[in-house]
């Protein structure tokens, strides 16, 4: 490869690899253009292809590509604002860059633009398991920069590559004193709108079978870190949507059944914990039942103290929440809630209808009855399965007496209607329960197959409990997750890592250092920034002594540099035509006094000639081409190879 092509390739490669980050990122056809160009330009960079001369009718067709190119984004986006659009964007427009770069300024731009879709990138995913492409990207950038500025055989790849290393290592204490001294905003100005993207999860619908869908799922849902202890298993109840509407079939959230709820105490101790939420595409926020108020300001909770977010949850969210797991009310529900609560289609499952209204006449109040349709549950045989078969338009009617097979979603819906049918007011809640310890990280990984949904039904004198059918069903359930009642039964891939002990230990492994970096460092926060400021000994740090410490890691940083950089100026090591004319020195110092520091080298190969006249003409080849490379207008590799070689040919008898 000549001298002239190695930046050019070299800036060509970065391209590329900052494509392929963000591949995940821009539309397929964005992409694709933009590797046929990176591979049309290493070809023409290691000379396969032909350049195309830069005339006024290529550069119009560029200039009407461009047009179509912004057009296409547009109408794929419809906008150009938002980091979907403007990564494609960028790809695009570096592609076109790239085609027609001749020049060390073109190399420059298009290395500049591999930097902005590292940024990019960057903005779109901080997991831990990109952050050495980033490196690596950043690494290669550096060096292409500096061949690019120094386009000479003296200066080889591997040399740019330390080169680039270097600089990185010595900016890191400067970046880190940035990172942790410079003010902090709430929020994080990375959190932009994402494309979208087909993401699964609870939703505000429940009919059967909706939920064992995504109890198949072994992705997980959140993480939950307690400041205290872990809670006991059957505490873990982590509330998600509520579904207070049925026509006999599915359940569904009715927004416009709000009434005010009545005052709720709390009872016992507070549970404190953090949860790191994983996108979901949907607005709902998860939190211990029963959460004390909503965790943060862009979060709303309603009557019904179900949580969900201002907007869909397109990224990795974490919150601070406060439950209790002991509650009561000594309000009574309002007509309307009542009413609201007891809602159910007249003409629709006419057995459980029929059943409800015998097992009420033989309660003495509502608290009778609930136990009593609990006692029925357990006595008939129903059986918690991931199969239940087909249900008919009557599901809560084929679930109890047909089937007798059902998942959580079949006996909450079951049970909820039950009640509604007896006057007893219930609605049904969708979340998780229980979840999986992480030894390493010590925090809660819930899981999509911990899905579940269970009943609340209004008891005077109590408020709103929570009652569970299908731990009558099944009690292993409240112990045990989906993977460990039916393992068998679940898609092989994710078996064979619940089952593996040591697959399991790595994974918590990886997922525990996947969480202190999202904890320690992507979500480094305002709050955090003072907590550590106060292990170092400032109990009310403010923005003034924040300056006063980062100004004087600053001047130690320049301090440090400075010293370094003169002590690596000192130790320079010569490069190969310097490494060569020092061994030819060193060779004719055998035959004639040593070359005097100021001595040119056509000066001392006279000497050496006046003094060895059998050794003129080698020493004067060897001075000769040694001061034409050194000091001449071009140079190449084949030419010191030459040089190279004559001095290794040197004899002195």
């Amino acid at each position: 490869m000549s001298v002239v092509a190695r930046p050019h390739v070299a800036a060509v490669l970065v391209f590329g690899a900052s494509v392929l980050l963000v591949l995940a990122d821009s539309p397929v056809w964005c992409s694709a253009v933009a590797l046929a160009c990176v591979l049309w330009r290493l070809g023409v960079g290691t000379g396969r292809f032909r350049e195309l001369s830069p005339g006024r009718v290529l550069r119009a067709i560029f200039a009407a590509i461009t047009a179509l190119c912004v057009l296409a984004v547009i109408v794929s986006f419809r906008t150009l604002n938002g980091l979907a659009a403007g990564t494609a964007l960028l790809v695009l427009m570096g592609a076109l860059k790239l085609v027609e770069s001749r020049t060390r300024r073109d190399n420059a731009i298009v290395i500049g633009v591999a930097l902005f879709m590292l940024l990019a990138a960057v903005l779109a995913d901080q997991a831990l398991w990109r952050l050495p492409l980033y490196l690596f990207l950043v690494c290669g950038a550096c060096a292409a920069m500096a061949l690019n500025s120094h386009a000479s055989p003296l200066l080889g790849t591997r040399v740019a590559l330390r080169l680039s290393v270097k600089a990185l290592a010595m900016a890191v204490p400067l970046a880190a004193a940035c990172f942790l001294l410079f003010p902090r905003i709430a929020g994080q100005f990375w959190a932009l709108q994402r494309g979208e993207q087909s993401r699964t999860g609870l939703s505000d619908e429940m009919a059967p079978g909706s939920i064992e869908k995504i109890a198949n799922e072994y992705d997980p849902a959140f993480r939950v870190r307690f400041t205290g202890a872990l809670p006991a298993r059957e505490q873990l109840y982590f509330r998600g949507p509520v579904l207070n509407s049925f026509d006999g079939f599915t359940w569904r959230r009715n927004r416009g059944h709000y009434y005010p709820a009545p005052p709720l105490e709390l009872l016992g101790e507070a549970i404190r914990y953090r949860v790191t939420l994983e996108p979901s595409d949907r607005p709902w926020i998860f939190a211990l039942d029963t959460v004390a108020g909503s965790p943060r300001r862009d979060m709303f909770m309603a009557h019904d103290r179900q949580l969900t977010a201002m907007e869909d949850v397109t990224s990795t969210t974490s919150y601070d929440a406060e439950s209790y797991v002991r509650t009561r009310s000594n309000a009574r529900l309002g007509t309307l809630g009542r009413r609201y609560e007891t809602e159910l289609p007249a003409d629709r499952n006419p057995r459980a209808l029929a059943l409800a209204r015998e097992l009420r006449a033989r309660s003495t109040d509502d608290a009778d009855y609930v136990r009593n349709v609990l006692t029925w549950f357990a006595a008939q045989g129903l059986e918690y399965t991931l199969d239940p078969g087909k249900t008919t338009i009557d599901s809560v009617d084929t679930t109890l007496f047909d089937s007798k097979r059902g998942f959580c979603a079949h006996f909450a819906s079951a049970y909820a209607t039950l009640m509604r049918a007896a006057g007893v007011p219930a609605r049904v809640v969708t979340g998780y329960l229980g979840g999986e310890w992480n030894p390493v990280g010590e925090y809660l990984i819930v899981r999509q197959s911990d899905a579940h949904a269970w009943t609340e039904v209004w008891l005077d004198g109590r408020g709103w409990t929570r009652i569970d059918p299908t731990t009558v069903v099944a009690p292993e359930r409240l112990q045990r997750g989906v993977y460990d009642l039916f393992g068998s039964g679940l898609p092989a891939s994710s078996r064979l890592l619940h089952g593996s002990p040591w697959l399991t230990k790595l994974s918590q492994t990886w997922d525990g250092m996947n969480q202190w970096w999202r904890e320690r460092v992507v979500e480094f926060d305002l709050r955090s920034q003072l907590d550590f400021l106060r292990k170092l000994g400032f109990d009310s740090p403010d923005w003034r002594q924040l300056g006063w410490i980062f100004a004087a890691c600053l001047v130690a940083w320049f301090a440090w540099v400075s010293l370094s950089l003169r002590r690596s100026v000192a130790r320079v090591k010569p490069d190969r035509l310097g490494r060569a004319w020092l061994a030819a020195t060193a060779k004719l110092a055998r035959a004639a006094p040593a070359r005097a520091p100021d001595e040119g080298p056509i000066d001392f190969a006279r000497r050496v000639a006046a003094v060895r006249p059998d050794l003129a003409g080698d020493v004067r080849g060897i001075a000769e081409r040694y001061a034409r490379l050194r000091y001449g207008a071009a140079v190449n590799d084949a030419e010191i190879g030459e040089l190279e070689r004559a001095v290794r040919r040197l004899r002195i008898p």
